[in-house]
């Protein structure tokens, strides 16, 4: 299990560096169900997962959800309010997984992005992850079943807690997913009885990881490909 100030983002600056920021952090539980950042609401800190799962999603006019993204101890948020957006910014950012993170003042951070080129550098490397990102689940959301994007949700939650086991409710993975729950009971019930999964009371066990890779979208390969190489 990852360690309680281990996030990626921090752990690639150096030791004096990294160190001048967690003297600036708070440690935090994030339960499930906590919204780390509103539509038109500016945050008042930076967060830095270390365990669990965030994701985020654009809801349009007529309640509808769309998948914009999900973020485990990879990265930080909000970023795209460091580049100026504010109260523009028009997702939520919700967490799925409980978890933990570093919580640090917003306005402290932003400082620390102006004036240090370690920390801008690598804030900026992710948020042209989260573009690259964005643009295939795009993609993915537009031309690709239900059952491949579930496939590939769920192996993308598996790499980022490092579990096979993992609460998730029919409600959750329909907004994701950008369909009905009942969508969602179908096509949990046929990787179920193809032996890929266990779905039983919000619990999903991957059974057989490779199978499921094989039932995932192309999308899977290349977002896994673009969280190898986030750093390097």
């Amino acid at each position: 299990m990852p360690s309680p100030v281990s996030n990626l983002l921090l752990d690639r600056l150096s030791a004096d560096t990294r160190a001048q920021l967690l003297r600036r952090c708070q440690s935090v539980s994030l339960p499930s169900g906590m919204h780390l950042g509103r539509p038109g609401e500016p945050s008042p800190f930076m967060y830095f997962l270390t365990s669990g799962i965030c994701s985020v999603v654009t809801e349009l006019a007529n309640g509808e959800t769309v998948e914009a993204g999900l973020m485990g101890r990879e990265g930080l948020l909000p970023t795209l309010q460091l580049l100026g957006s504010g109260a523009d910014i028009q997702t939520s950012s919700l967490m799925q997984v409980s978890g933990t993170g570093l919580r640090m003042d917003f306005r402290a951070f932003e400082h620390e992005f102006q004036a240090t080129e370690a920390i801008n550098r690598l804030v900026l490397r992710y948020v042209q992850y989260q573009s690259l990102s964005l643009s295939q689940l795009t993609a993915c959301n537009r031309v690709h079943e239900v059952e491949e994007r579930m496939s590939r949700w769920l192996l993308m939650v598996a790499d980022r807690t490092g579990e096979m086991e993992m609460s998730l409710t029919q409600e959750f993975l329909a907004t994701m997913l950008g369909t009905r729950r009942s969508t969602v009971s179908i096509v949990a019930g046929t990787l179920q009885r193809s032996g890929l999964i266990q779905y039983q009371r919000g619990r999903v066990t991957i059974l057989d990881r490779d199978g499921l890779q094989n039932s995932a979208c192309e999308c899977y390969a290349v977002m896994r490909r673009l969280l190898d190489s986030l750093y390097q």
